[in-house]
């Protein structure tokens, strides 16, 4: 069984940087792009939220030691394999982590639209990728 200690933590985490995201839920495209502040603070919290999902899954694979994944974005393979998280939600996770990716290692300059637009409309995938893990904690509980 996986550390739950450890993957309610970061579940909690979690839930704490998306407070953080309401609190400008209502920005405006037009404010995002004129606010170099703002554009930081979301890009920076949806990287550390990636990130926290990305620990829960290398958590998870190596607690029931599951099969390594062989990148990142795989390890949602391997969650969704062994019935951990849905089809969709493995989809949605893999998305994340190319956002990730260019947001860590900077391939190109970020796409403000893209960002705003995750604020606005893709917070729903983090939450539901929570409660998939979630449930299948509460299921295999000791």
């Amino acid at each position: 069984m996986p550390n739950q200690l450890i993957i309610l933590r970061l579940i909690s985490n979690i839930e704490g940087y998306l407070n953080d995201l309401n609190r400008v839920e209502g920005i405006t495209f037009k404010e995002f792009t004129d606010d170099l502040i703002k554009q930081r603070f979301i890009e920076r919290t949806l990287h550390i939220i990636i990130e926290s999902i990305l620990d829960i899954a290398h958590h998870i694979i190596s607690d029931l030691k599951l099969r390594e994944p062989n990148s990142y974005a795989d390890a949602f393979n391997v969650l969704f394999e062994n019935k951990i998280i849905s089809e969709n939600t493995r989809n949605n996770s893999k998305l994340m982590v190319q956002f990730r990716n260019r947001l860590v290692h900077y391939y190109e300059k970020n796409d403000p639209e893209i960002i705003y637009g995750i604020l606005k409309k893709h917070l729903m995938d983090i939450v539901e990728l929570k409660d998939e893990v979630l449930k299948f904690i509460k299921e295999n509980e000791k």
